[in-house]
C-alpha cells in the first residue's frame, strides 16, 4: 500500500478530521508551504537523524533549519549525523525520498519523534504525505495526541525568512 493511503486511512481509524490536498511537485517544506500558499511555520518537515540508539524523527517548521549540535546535546547523545539518502530509501520503501510523513512513535513507523517546540504555538501542522504532491493538513492537537512527540528546542529560524 502507498504511503499516502496508509496516511489517510490511520488517520480515518482514528477519527481525526484533515484536509488532503495535491499541488505541482514541490521537493522541499518552503516549496511546499509555497504550492499550498500556507505559512512557511506551519508546514512541517521532517529530518531523519542517526545517534548511537538508532535513527530518529526530527519534526520542525519549514521556514527553520536543524541545529543538529543543540538537538544532540538536548537528546543527551554524544553522537548525531542526518540520516543518508540510502538510508532514507531503506527506512521509507512506500515514500518517495524525502517526504515522508512525520508519523513516528509507532505510528506509521517505529522511529522516536521529536518536535521543535515552535510547533507547538500552531493550530493547523501540514506535511508530506509520502509524495512530493500530496500533503495533508490536520490540528496540531490531533497530531500530538496521535504520534505523541517529544518537544525540544533544535531549530534555527531561516535567514531572509518571511515569518518572525
Amino acid at each position: 500500500m502507498a504511503m499516502k493511503e496508509k496516511l489517510l486511512a490511520y488517520l480515518d481509524a482514528h477519527s481525526v478530521a484533515y484536509q488532503h490536498t495535491t499541488h505541482p511537485t514541490a521537493y522541499t517544506a518552503r516549496e511546499v508551504a509555497s504550492a499550498e500558499h500556507l505559512p512557511e511555520h506551519m508546514v512541517a518537515k521532517t529530518v531523519v537523524f542517526l545517534n548511537e540508539n538508532g535513527y530518529g524523527m526530527a519534526i520542525l517548521p519549514a521556514d527553520t533549519v536543524v541545529n543538529l549540535e543543540e538537538l544532540r546535546i538536548a537528546l543527551g547523545f554524544h553522537r548525531l549525523r542526518l540520516a543518508t539518502e540510502p538510508e532514507l530509501v531503506e527506512l521509507f520503501p512506500n515514500c518517495e525520498l524525502g517526504a515522508m510523513p512525520p508519523f513516528g512513535n509507532g505510528a506509521l513507523f517505529e522511529l522516536p519523534v521529536y518536535a521543535d517546540s515552535s510547533m507547538v504555538a500552531e493550530d493547523t501542522i501540514a506535511f508530506n504525505a509520502g509524495t512530493h504532491r500530496d500533503v495533508v493538513r490536520m490540528a496540531w492537537k490531533d497530531y500530538q495526541r496521535l504520534v505523541k512527540p517529544t518537544i525540544v528546542h533544535f531549530a534555527q529560524l531561516v535567514a531572509g525568512s518571511a515569518n518572525p
